[in-house]
């Protein structure tokens, strides 16, 4: 049996072959490791090592919520991921945004982007987030339009937090179903044994993609068939696409070159007589990687009027991919782009998982770079309101609401992405002028990140940075704008928005807390913001407000723009000068700092109100205590809320707080033990909290569960839904 294998992947490349083979090896082994250790995350590697084998994970049990694959067949067929514990955490939240009501695939060349990495399920498995706060991600959302989640088990299901992150920025999401090898064999042979069977696990796929809500699959038959199996298995491919389609608007199915219509595993490279079959009753091919020059004009060729369907593969690893991948990846995409194909980027983990110099996030800003130059942009937002970014990438080492920071903890969470701006990637080894970026270590104003502007700053001069390209056609209604800026000094900054009218006129308008004069004559409106007062928020924020009237435009470029207001006496800054504080930006006149939190975009008159705390139905579940150290018990419990009018409201998330709570002296909830804790973020409406230390005098512990609204706000905790827990019963 080895014989014949080994021969079928020399014919393809022995050396791609042979690198495949040993990374599906660390991969089994590392999955087999993953899903039967159900502890926290953590990032304490002696502590994993060291402790004791843990059971077998049972699905069914209560546990830290995680994200995990379907392994076979029978699991699929049966519907037990259904009566997973958990399931309900999986839901993605986020539906698909689209500033029209198609959500059909633009006519034009596209880019599906295949995440590989590890297995999958790495630290992207914690549904409610992990501890690694250089967590991997990825933010050039922008530069693509739809996401594949790929693992070497059966069914891939992609964790929620890709689905929400992806869907807000209008990206699709597929999962993967794959067989390979012997085992692969003996799947397809139950699965493609009648037309009946094709069309059950056809219809299986249906049901988990509508319940998780993603947007359909890549189907990787990556065996070798029996011809007489290839009738089933178009009744497989065709009955999943119609059904897909049937219950998802803009669902798609795509097809792998692997398997060939006479049940050979050749991969054809190309789009030919031999894989076309599959590819005229799904919704497009991901061509193998390791085609030549000409494979993409013959593909297109055969396509016709589909060659926006054909994807050609393009292996980031390089693994005999034209081009090479890696930093030349732009190579293949040169020629893709000039031959009207779409393409499949593979595997851009590479970056991460290869640890490119300098960092993470420097190469991977020019990696993608590379990508946005060859291939242009895919995406604009805003494109439909609200609209609100606070720039947080989905990882870092604090945590903030509204301008207050509630934890200080390191944290990964790829649903917390809010937009990501299209900030330009530039290679200055030499830094002149203003630099931009993302910063993790700077106080944010929510989330875990911000945009901090950091240089030199000539008197009287300006400084603008593409922030977002947007498509939001206005109407009759202002839009009212709130950002948020730190600053030091006369570091001023404000938003420069570019405005197009139906005959392409371009109006430029902005936004600024300071009217000077150097300003006027370059914009067509300069319009003054208004300090926004806000309880509550961490001193050095300042928040401005304004509304802007542009009905019949579309507003198509959000810039920031820094410069300087006119020198005057500061009375804060001489008084820290006066105390020997170091301030090395504000000694020189030309320094300049300003740091953006977040930028929120609504109609005006918007309402932004939230349900008060008794329209809520908030329980708990699975209640269990266990003994602690020095007195103090260790609580975990599933807590859950819902409105009781039954009506599905549009809010972004849930903050997750806890109170520990002393018993007065008539036995009444009292004074708080310690400070209030930020225990993480729901997208559901559902929360699990594990291994909660409740010390010992605790009568009461309150649960807060924060609303937040999708145009940013949150509501006030004092408002908020609450579960109280008396110890005292338990």
């Amino acid at each position: 049996m080895l014989l014949p294998r080994l021969r079928s992947y020399i014919i393809r490349k022995t050396l791609v072959s042979l690198l495949n083979l040993l990374r599906l090896i660390h991969r089994k082994a590392q999955t087999f490791v993953l899903f039967f250790r159900m502890s926290k995350p953590t990032s304490d590697l002696e502590n994993q090592f060291s402790a004791p084998s843990p059971p077998p994970f049972d699905p069914t049990q209560p546990a830290v919520p995680i994200s995990y694959p379907i392994k076979t067949l029978e699991e699929l067929e049966s519907g037990s991921y259904f009566e997973s514990f958990h399931y309900p955490f999986n839901k993605a939240s986020v539906a698909l945004q689209s500033a029209s009501s198609s959500l059909l695939l633009p006519n034009r060349p596209r880019v599906i982007v295949c995440h590989d990495m590890d297995g999958g399920y790495g630290d992207d498995r914690w549904v409610q987030g992990g501890t690694n706060s250089n967590a991997y991600a990825i933010w050039h959302w922008y530069l693509m339009d739809v996401f594949i989640y790929f693992s070497h088990s059966l069914v891939t299901l992609p964790p929620p937090c890709w689905t929400n992150t992806a869907h807000r920025h209008g990206v699709k999401v597929l999962g993967t179903f794959i067989t390979e090898w012997d085992e692969g064999t003996l799947i397809c042979n139950k699965l493609l044994s009648t037309e009946e069977s094709a069309q059950k696990y056809a219809k299986c796929l249906t049901e988990l993609a509508v319940a998780l809500g993603f947007d359909g699959w890549l189907i990787n038959m990556e065996v070798e068939l029996k011809s007489s199996q290839i009738p089933n298995l178009k009744v497989f491919v065709s009955h999943l696409t119609q059904t897909m389609h049937s219950s998802v608007p803009g669902s798609l199915v795509i097809w792998y070159d692997s398997v060939t219509t006479d049940g050979k595993l050749n991969w054809q490279d190309q789009l030919n007589e031999k894989n076309k079959p599959f590819f005229d009753i799904c919704d497009g091919i991901f061509v193998n990687y390791t085609w030549k020059k000409n494979y993409p004009m013959l593909s297109a060729d055969v396509a016709g009027d589909r060659k926006y369907d054909v994807y050609m593969g393009i292996d980031v690893f390089g693994r005999g991919s034209f081009g090479g991948g890696q930093w030349n990846t732009s190579v293949a995409l040169d020629v893709l782009k000039r031959d009207g194909v779409s393409t499949a980027i593979f595997a851009p983990g590479w970056i991460y998982e290869t640890n490119q110099p300098p960092n993470f996030q420097i190469a991977q800003n020019h990696w993608w770079a590379l990508v946005e130059k060859s291939w242009g942009i895919a995406q604009n937002y805003p494109k439909v309101l609200p609209f609100y970014s606070n720039f947080d990438q989905g990882h870092g080492y604090h945590f903030s609401v509204d301008g207050e920071q509630v934890s200080d903890a390191p944290w990964c969470n790829i649903s917390s992405q809010g937009f990501q701006p299209f900030l330009e990637y530039t290679d200055n080894s030499t830094p002149d002028g203003i630099q931009v970026h993302i910063d993790f270590r700077e106080a944010s104003y929510s989330g875990g990140g911000n945009i901090t502007f950091k240089g030199k700053l000539e008197d009287n001069a300006i400084f603008t940075a593409r922030l977002f390209q947007g498509d939001l056609l206005l109407g009759d209604l202002p839009l009212h704008f709130t950002y948020s800026v730190k600053s030091e000094n006369n570091s001023q900054l404000g938003l420069c928005l570019n405005f197009s009218s139906a005959l392409k006129e371009i109006k430029s308008v902005l936004l600024v807390s300071q009217n000077l004069n150097q300003l006027s004559s370059k914009f067509n409106k300069v319009i003054m913001t208004r300090q926004l007062q806000k309880p509550g928020t961490s001193p050095g924020w300042v928040i401005q407000e304004s509304n802007i009237s542009m009905s019949g435009y579309r507003l198509t470029e959000i810039n920031a723009l820094c410069y300087q207001s006119e020198p005057e006496f500061d009375e804060r800054r001489q008084n820290s000068l006066s105390e020997g504080q170091d301030n090395s930006c504000s000694q020189n006149p030309t320094d300049y700092y300003a740091v953006l939190g977040h930028i929120s975009i609504e109609t005006f008159g918007h309402n932004s109100g939230f349900p008060p705390s008794d329209l809520w139905l908030v329980e708990g579940q699975y209640i269990k205590w266990t003994t602690g150290s020095k007195g103090s018990k260790n609580l975990s419990l599933k807590i859950t809320w819902k409105l009781k009018d039954g009506n599905d409201y549009a809010f972004r998330n849930y903050n997750i707080y806890v109170e520990k709570l002393a018993e007065d002296a008539r036995g009444h909830p009292g004074a708080t033990l310690g400070v209030r804790e930020y225990l993480g973020v729901a997208r559901v409406e559902a929360f699990y909290v594990s291994d909660l230390e409740v010390p010992s005098g605790t009568s009461n512990i309150k649960f807060i569960i924060q609303v937040s609204g999708v145009g940013g706000s949150s509501q006030k905790l004092t408002e908020s839904p609450v579960f109280l827990l008396d110890t005292e019963a338990w």
